[in-house]
């Protein structure tokens, strides 16, 4: 303290006076935040954590330790220094610092899910530190004690929320197919109405793959009929998708039927599968077509009511999650997805009615059911990452809603991270599952969307299905 108080003035006092009020109540971090969240996919996912550890960190820090350890602020000391601290003096117990607490919880969370941004910011989190001793409103044990405790509580948030891997999955053998050059010989079919940026990522197909013919769906026909009509007129040797996780489904299906080799392109919002079977990039995929190189991958089947077997390629789920896809269809247009989506969420759990369901011939009360294709991880949180999609399996997860006030129990085991062992959740990986519904017909929602309403559901892996071009 002695040695920051003998400095002597210079242009780096204001710097540092603004940037310790600019974190005032974590507005600093909450604008990084807000930039980040624009930038999307890891920047979003880090911003997101960011804050939830900041908002922790300083419940902690303020609330609970201020008023347990009080401690008297550093005094002002000669003019020189009053006048270069220029801030005033906070009534709140010195110890520990609450700034540093929320600068190093930000620094820590955005570091978690991605590094890079989080190298970038610790140094301004550490001169945010830094500025509470320069200016005299705290001692250095302080800040050192504060940034501990905003780098533990940033740490603790991996209990209940798992940090989503970048690497892909892990896929069936190699299965060399046909190789394309320039993509001739395959029908790309494109999905104009998926993703936002799917006009670029179109342009980048025809770019990587000019042979290609590149096929956008009418959206007043049925997309599986558009498919079955190009491939009986053109016979493609391949055919490429360019859309959502739903588009990629139905191509998907569409591949299985005509025993032709699959082409995965990003091309809509999330693009789980596209992400997860390592088929994010343009340029590769584009490499893997034209050189022949594939993997078997595995689908999930799931047969409505003795109907026809649907794929899907991600999740279906029963409950209160394909309600909450349907709000948000709704409400879209008008508010935009992501808030849609969240306001459909806590609409849908404020009201949500148990589902009287026989799982594999056993009676249960559930919450939601989730089936996804392949094996999510981690089992004992919410799923974040798929690393198998190969071994004919489905990862069943279900939240029973048979004991006594299991809604409070899954939020409070989901929050501190001991969900693999409430009695209130089930998680299995079977090949397959067969759910029957006492009551009412309910919805059924895969990769995203509301697809069917039935009472007998029958799900089950498709092992090493389609063939799917992929840099091995």
């Amino acid at each position: 303290m002695r040695l920051s108080t003998d400095l002597p003035p210079s242009p780096l006092d204001g710097g540092l006076r603004l940037l310790s009020g600019a974190a005032n109540h974590s507005v600093l971090w909450m604008g990084t935040a807000a930039g980040m969240m624009l930038v999307g996919g890891r920047a979003r996912r880090a911003a997101v954590r960011g804050l939830f550890a900041v908002a922790g960190a300083s419940a902690l820090s303020n609330a609970v330790l201020k008023p347990l350890f009080p401690r008297r602020r550093p005094p002002a000391g000669t003019l020189e220094f009053a006048h270069r601290r220029g801030l005033p003096a906070p009534r709140s117990s010195s110890f520990p610092s609450g700034h540093s607490a929320s600068a190093a919880a930000f620094a820590t969370a955005v570091a978690i899910e991605y590094p890079a941004a989080g190298l970038a910011i610790a140094p301004v989190a550490a001169a945010v530190g830094y500025s509470r001793v320069h200016t005299g409103v705290h001692w250095p044990s302080d800040v050192l004690v504060g940034a501990g405790v905003g780098a533990a509580i940033a740490l603790a948030t991996r209990r209940w929320w798992a940090v989503r891997s970048e690497e892909p999955a892990t896929l069936g053998p190699d299965h060399p197919s046909q190789a394309l050059p320039d993509g001739e010989g395959m029908a790309v079919f494109a999905n104009p109405g998926s993703g936002s940026d799917d006009g670029d990522i179109r342009a980048d197909v025809a770019k990587h793959m000019p042979q290609a013919r590149i096929v956008e769906f009418d959206a007043d026909r049925d997309f599986t009929e558009q498919i079955d009509d190009v491939v009986s007129k053109y016979s493609p040797k391949a055919l490429g998708v360019c859309g959502g996780d739903g588009t990629v489904a139905t191509v998907a299906d569409a591949a299985i039927r005509h025993d032709l080799p699959l082409a995965v392109f990003p091309g809509g919002t999330l693009n789980h599968f596209a992400r997860d079977a390592g088929a994010g990039d343009v340029q590769s995929t584009a490499q893997a077509v034209a050189e022949g190189q594939a993997e078997l991958v595995d689908v999930g089947a799931v047969q409505v009511d003795g109907a026809t077997a649907l794929t899907f390629v991600n999740t279906a789920s029963l409950g209160g999650y394909p309600d909450v896809v349907r709000l948000r269809e709704k409400w879209e247009p008008r508010i935009g997805k992501w808030p849609a989506a969240a306001l459909a969420m806590v609409r849908v759990l404020a009201s949500a009615e148990p589902l009287a369901a026989d799982i594999d011939g056993r009676p249960h009360a559930v919450w939601m059911l989730f089936v996804g294709n392949g094996r999510y991880s981690p089992a004992d949180q919410v799923p974040m990452s798929r690393p198998e999609i190969h071994r004919g399996i489905l990862d069943v997860r279900y939240l029973l809603a048979d004991h006594r006030w299991s809604r409070l129990r899954l939020v409070g085991a989901a929050l501190t991270g001991t969900l693999g062992t409430s009695r209130t959740y089930v998680q299995r990986r079977v090949p397959t599952v067969s759910v029957t519904i006492d009551g009412p017909n309910v919805a059924l929602a895969t990769d995203g969307e509301v697809i069917a309403d039935g009472r007998q559901f029958e799900f089950r892996s498709e092992p090493r299905k389609v063939v799917l071009y992929r840099q091995v």
